[in-house]
């Protein structure tokens, strides 16, 4: 009974969350759909940086690179083969997956400001890759991929339809992803960040966790992209530029390292901020969007999730008398003395 009241919050924020994501095609108008959908895209991702930084504490700044993988696989999928569009989500996880694993295999004998130089480095020799395969990628000129088309058994719009799926895809990678913390692998992960040492001291294989989880967030950035693609049509070596990369650890930042539901807050963050500022100032959008990102880290340094965590806490604590009254026994009060000669 205990443990269902205290996660009653979380399933009831949970249901929220649920029923307001699911009623978003139908009560915006499609330009706004379309930007929730590219929101979806960015969280899954995210959720895929997020667990290797704010779990593993390997950090990363090419998961671009990744993302920019899967959205090319998808739109290569599209225009250039007669397989089902849709083949390109499992298609673009298989191919970001094994390269994580290639990737990875070296990238086990770094860690911090090493290990993140050297995924900037393949982050920043992407877009000129692309561009080099021109017979595969378009070039410079882009990939056109076209456009999902709906079932017409759906009565969806086109819109809807794309924000569906990539709904659905999205709540598999959350669902994946708590599963994941929450066990054993989970734990080993923590175990990690918190210090090499003592994880292989407690019985934790180093390479094998790493590894996995440098393929698994890799996997997912790459499904991010191929969402990307089919919520926007058109790739371009310009679109996945480092600035990507750094895009994504914002958004993980400002949603909450070591959460799951931190990767959605950020990416709705990252989606939906700029919007706002260009259309405050547009010549000035990145330095406003800068000073909200600074502000926004300044009051909230541990997310939106942080927050949340800190309400449901004052929420769930009981009340009345404060613990150190409760707790904290009476002093005994001084026996009287007796008189002299009694």
């Amino acid at each position: 009974m205990s443990r269902l009241r205290s996660s009653w919050p979380r399933l009831l924020a949970l249901a929220v969350v649920a029923v307001l994501a699911i009623s978003v095609p139908f009560s915006f108008p499609p330009f706004r759909v379309s930007q929730f959908t590219l929101a979806l895209a960015y969280a899954v991702a995210a959720l895929g940086l997020n667990l290797l930084i704010g779990y593993t504490g390997q950090i990363s700044l090419g998961h671009g690179a990744f993302f920019a993988l899967g959205a090319y696989t998808a739109g290569i999928v599209m225009a250039q083969t007669g397989l089902p569009d849709l083949v390109g989500i499992p298609l673009a996880a298989a191919i970001t997956f094994a390269t994580g694993l290639l990737l990875g295999i070296p990238a086990l004998r770094l860690r911090g400001h090493y290990l993140a130089l050297v995924t900037l480095g393949v982050a920043v020799a992407t877009p000129q890759l692309i561009k080099r395969f021109d017979g595969l990628t378009g070039g410079t000129q882009g990939l056109a991929a076209g456009s999902l088309t709906p079932p017409a058994w759906l009565g969806l719009a086109q819109d809807q339809y794309l924000y569906m799926i990539a709904l659905v895809i999205a709540a598999l990678a959350f669902a994946m992803a708590a599963n994941l913390v929450r066990g054993r692998v989970g734990r080993a992960l923590v175990a990690i960040r918190s210090g090499e040492i003592s994880a292989r001291a407690t019985g934790v294989n180093l390479t094998t966790f790493k590894l996995r989880a440098f393929a698994l967030s890799a996997m997912l950035a790459g499904v991010g992209g191929a969402l990307y693609t089919y919520a926007v049509g058109f790739v371009a070596p310009e679109s996945f530029t480092i600035a990507v990369s750094f895009v994504f650890l914002a958004a993980i930042v400002v949603g909450g390292l070591g959460t799951i539901a931190g990767a959605l807050f950020g990416a709705l963050f990252i989606q939906f901020v700029p919007v706002y500022t260009s259309g405050v100032n547009e010549a000035l959008a990145g330095v406003l969007y800068g000073t909200v990102l600074i502000l926004f880290m300044y009051v909230l340094p541990g997310g939106v999730v942080g927050l949340g965590r800190r309400l449901l806490g004052l929420v769930g604590r009981p009340r009345g008398r404060r613990s150190e009254e409760i707790t904290t026994p009476a002093e005994p009060e001084p026996a009287p003395r007796k008189a002299a000669g009694v």
